[in-house]
């Protein structure tokens, strides 16, 4: 593991090296990624490739654009080659078509009606998982590639502003990456897009062209910026039969699958010396459990956000395994340690909770991983998944202090990360006390939560 610029490391296991000299700007919540995804579509050169689970019939891009179709094929219009990879579920997760462009007969009448420019293949993942990647990628092999990384879908409920004024809202982020490790992104594409599982079957493309496969790129694009970047993701063992590796980076371990994502939690939070910060949709995974009770032991300032209300997964596995229960129960009793959840006010001025779906983590305001990857067993072990992990101070404070900024409508530039965790934790708990007083007049979103009946 790479020790050499940071006590936080990066790690060997991933397919794509550490590279140096990129920009890395955090984009908080759905309107301003995806209006910032949409401009850099218009700005376009010659390629536009996205990779997507779901897309909501719903879903509009900001400020009057249109669908995600709609401005992706104003693009083709243009002569961009547009291409995007949907997942297609598979028997053990068709629960899930309900909000998935999976390429239906509906589906396909849909871009026939539209005359769609764009080049579509479906993809499957191993049986019982999800293609769960969220990523965008503009001029790939150019010399102004862009690549935005990050979990949020294409969901009418994402369509937020920071501070969620409003009902039945999102919290999600995406990053977006200029300089050298965009290749890796590219390079993932490419490789997705060469084995989408669905690429010979009648129904499994959509598009002139989209039936021939991508070159893998074999350049890498200048430095413009100072932050270490590692692309990491989660394939199962069995997903790729092509090994070739990314310029600088090794091939694909065939056999044995890639991990790099989980790696990479583990090496950041048992390296923790200060605080660590963590949003996500789930943790349900013991392993991490243990890795931040050890962090806890050392002193560790630890917030985790997650969304107020569970979904039955938690409670499911906290009723499966004693063993979680236990370890994740005992992480209340930590004074250093909160467990937080988001509320914003709707019409009537009532409290109702924001559903965290973004997945990140910050430590030591020095380095943090943004992605699609849950801390659950499905993304950790199964799901195709991708984060961004990048180590520059300067950006991960700014971060920081954006994500408190929302959550505490407060200003914590003049704490340090310890400081504002502690002050995260006071806000949280006086919240909870006005919650069960009745009272919505927050500061801020953010509510402490008890672990021991979290589920």
């Amino acid at each position: 593991m790479l020790t050499d610029h940071s006590h936080i490391p990066f790690v060997q296991s991933s397919s794509y090296p550490v590279r140096h000299g990129n920009t890395v700007r955090p984009l908080i919540d759905g309107i301003p990624a995806f209006r910032r995804i949409s401009e850099a579509i218009e700005m376009a050169r010659s390629s536009v490739w996205v990779t997507v689970t779901f897309m909501w019939t719903a879903f509009e891009m900001p400020d009057g654009r249109g669908s995600a179709l709609d401005v992706l094929d104003r693009a083709a219009a243009r002569g961009i080659d547009v291409r995007i990879i949907f997942w297609r579920p598979d028997v053990e997760t068709k629960s899930l078509k309900a909000n998935a462009f999976w390429g239906s007969a509906d589906h396909i009448r849909q871009l026939e009606i539209r005359k769609s420019g764009v080049r579509v293949r479906w993809d499957r993942a191993h049986p019982g998982f999800c293609q769960h990647q969220k990523s965008w990628l503009i001029d790939a092999g150019g010399e102004n590639e862009i690549a935005f990384v990050g979990g949020i879908n294409l969901n009418p409920n994402s369509m937020a502003f920071p501070g969620h004024n409003g009902a039945g809202q999102t919290h999600d982020v995406y990053v977006e990456i200029a300089g050298p490790s965009t290749v890796d992104v590219h390079h993932n594409f490419a490789q997705r897009w060469n084995e989408a599982s669905e690429r010979f079957a009648e129904d499994g493309r959509w598009g002139s062209g989209s039936e021939a496969d991508l070159p893998f790129p074999i350049s890498i694009p200048g430095q413009c910026g100072s932050a270490l970047v590692q692309i990491q993701r989660t394939i199962h063992s069995d997903r790729y039969t092509d090994g070739a590796g990314p310029p600088g980076g090794k091939a694909f371990d065939i056999a044995r699958g890639e991990q790099s994502i989980l790696a990479q939690y583990r090496a950041a939070i048992d390296a923790a010396r200060r605080s660590i910060y963590i949003e996500n949709q789930y943790v349900t995974v013991l392993e991490i459990v243990e890795c931040l009770h050890r962090a806890l032991q050392r002193g560790v300032e630890v917030v985790l956000l997650l969304p107020a209300e569970p979904d039955g997964l938690m409670r499911y596995v906290a009723e499966s395994s004693q063993s979680f229960l236990e370890a994740w129960v005992a992480l209340g009793r930590f004074e250093n340690f909160t467990l937080a959840g988001i509320a914003g006010l709707n019409a009537e001025g009532q409290r109702k909770a924001i559903y965290v779906h973004d997945k990140l983590m910050l430590v030591d305001d020095a380095w943090a991983t943004v992605g699609s990857c849950n801390l659950h067993s499905f993304s950790l072990f199964g799901n195709v998944e991708m984060n961004a992990s990048f180590w520059e101070p300067d950006i991960v404070r700014k971060f920081r202090c954006e994500l408190f900024h929302e959550h505490l409508e407060q200003d914590t530039s003049h704490m340090d990360d310890r400081e504002a965790l502690r002050h995260f934790r006071q806000v949280a708990l006086e919240n909870l006390e006005r919650f069960n007083a009745g009272n919505p007049a927050w500061q801020g979103l953010a509510f402490a939560l008890d672990p021991a009946g979290y589920r």
